[in-house]
């Protein structure tokens, strides 16, 4: 082993851009494993980027072998794999086997070499791919002649980490304290097994007091992380309650009427986000990233323009029939699934997340925030300043406060209290129409999807104060964080039992919900 590392260490000092040639392409299709990791380990340690083409090709099975000549097959054309010019394929040519542990070793060689890319952002993401690598001796030495090379502090630091990691393992014990001490400020799951494992088995007192510090500090970094996380998802699940139950605290809390047909909109929303997405991909694809601007309003519009025929053929009739109205509306709700099966088909469909949406920022090794939930975080956030200005800046704002609070002395004051009704029933179908478009960003598109957050946004405006929009944003937020926070430590189903009992037992001793009660019951 110690010969094969000084012969890396050779290759990587004076052969640096070392060109794949004959002998090796032969070592590495020769099929004796322990020549071709020899082959890889030597192409990696000489940093040889031409090599990784033909590493790729083999992964991709497109290498076929004819005596001692190789080529590349892509469809009907074959390349020769050394110079990489047409050829004919012969017709005995056959398959270059590749076990799995060898496309194991070509993916984490590949790696290795692109430690030597001129371009950063290939070799940090160089680094997080060997993470999962077996780190011997031989890769050991090459990451630590990479870091010598690297000019690139936040790449080096990877490295060393890296490093680290490996020469845990080492028999040299000034390495092994050296790297326990480095290690403790690393925060990843694979570096607190690694401490684990090393501290087990560690005989040398100074070093397993090292393994010992490092191993606490890592595990408080990461709980850290972890708990971050959780109140990132319960913000994000909290966020999308708000938006579902925004509507609802007009339709419900303002006016009133129990609207089981909610959760519909929300579905209607989700649906024309879903043909606005195909309507741009056909006919305006270079726009495509920026369909969402354009399916927003859309999803308000048809949502409200639903709304305001179930208010004027259903809901007009049995204002102050709770009981009525419930189950009219839940029939509605029945119908709007129905027709939507029948238009678009029972399964669900594809919505797509714009590419400035995919992805996710890497804050800690445990902890991500997916680029789709920050968005419609702070979506829900601008929803709720657009909702308040309208209500409290607005003269629509100040008829539906009026109606809400006396309706019959508004009438006598000259306001159509029926054209304010349907206003706000649109108003709050339109609202549930803009949370479709970001429940189609997290989730799947089917015709009841509704149904999932109907009883949760009714909760919502229990809990927070029926007609009281403060209300709804403390009680979605504060439904979604601690739901995450039982869900983690009892599993989701006894996490939703348990906020349904305090629910229940916070209404008993609270009947106005957080805040106090405000509309058509002060008539």
């Amino acid at each position: 082993m110690l010969r094969l590392i000084v012969g890396l260490l050779l290759a990587m000092s004076v052969a640096p851009a070392m060109a794949l040639d004959h002998e090796t392409i032969a070592q590495l299709t020769g099929g004796d494993p322990d020549e071709q990791h020899k082959a890889l380990d030597a192409a990696a340690a000489r940093g040889d980027l031409s090599a990784i083409p033909f590493l790729r090709d083999l992964l991709a099975d497109r290498v076929k072998l004819a005596g001692d000549k190789a080529f590349i097959v892509d469809g009907d054309k074959a390349v020769d794999a050394l110079e990489r010019t047409p050829a004919e394929l012969p017709t005995d040519a056959e398959d270059a086997s590749t076990s799995n542990s060898l496309r194991l070793a070509i993916e984490e060689t590949i790696a290795l070499i692109e430690l030597a890319s001129p371009d950063r952002a290939a070799r940090l993401e160089a680094v997080k791919r060997l993470q999962s690598a077996e780190l011997d001796e031989s890769r050991v030495a090459l990451l630590a002649i990479a870091e010598q090379k690297e000019r690139d502090a936040s790449v080096r630091d990877a490295l060393r980490q890296m490093r680290a990691l490996g020469e845990l393992q080492s028999a040299d014990r000034t390495q092994r304290l050296s790297a326990a001490q480095a290690l403790r400020t690393t925060i990843s799951g694979r570096t607190r097994e690694a401490l684990k494992t090393r501290l087990a088995t560690e005989e040398d007192g100074e070093v397993r007091v090292a393994l010992t510090r490092s191993l606490r500090n890592v595990e408080s970094s990461l709980a850290i992380g972890e708990n971050l996380g959780v109140v990132f998802s319960g913000l994000s699940l909290g966020s999308i309650l708000l938006l579902a139950a925004l509507g609802l605290a007009i339709t419900y809390g303002l006016m009133g009427v129990i609207n089981m047909a909610h959760g519909e909109m929300m579905m209607i929303g989700a649906y024309a986000t879903y043909v606005v997405q195909n309507l741009f991909r056909a006919h305006l694809p270079d726009y495509f990233q920026w369909y969402l601007a354009a399916a927003a309003p859309v999803a308000f519009l048809v949502a409200a323009l639903v709304g305001v025929a179930i208010e004027r053929t259903v809901v007009r009739f049995l204002y102050g029939r709770a009981l009525e109205t419930l189950l009219a509306t839940w029939g509605v709700s029945l119908i709007l699934m129905q027709a939507v099966r029948s238009l678009f088909g029972a399964q669900n469909v594809q919505v797509e997340n714009p590419a400035w949406m995919s992805g996710r920022v890497f804050v800690t090794d445990n902890l991500e925030l997916p680029y789709n939930r920050i968005v419609i975080l702070i979506f829900s956030v601008g929803v709720l300043l657009l909702v308040s200005f309208l209500l409290a800046r607005t003269r629509l704002g100040l008829f539906v406060r009026a109606v809400t609070q006396n309706r019959g002395m508004a009438r006598c004051v000259g306001v159509d209290s029926a054209r304010i009704d349907t206003m706000a029933f649109a108003l709050g179908s339109g609202l549930a129409g803009l949370a479709g478009v970001a429940l189609s960003q997290v989730g799947n598109v089917g015709p009841d999807l509704g149904q999932h957050y109907i009883v949760d946004s009714f909760m919502v405006v229990v809990l927070g104060g029926v007609g009281q929009l403060a209300g709804a944003v403390y009680a979605a937020l504060g439904l979604g964080v601690a739901g995450k926070i039982l869900e983690n430590m009892a599993g989701a189903v006894l996490a939703e039992i348990a906020l349904l009992i305090f629910i229940v037992v916070f209404i008993q001793k609270r009947p106005q919900g957080l805040f106090a009660l405000g509309g058509r019951q002060a008539d």
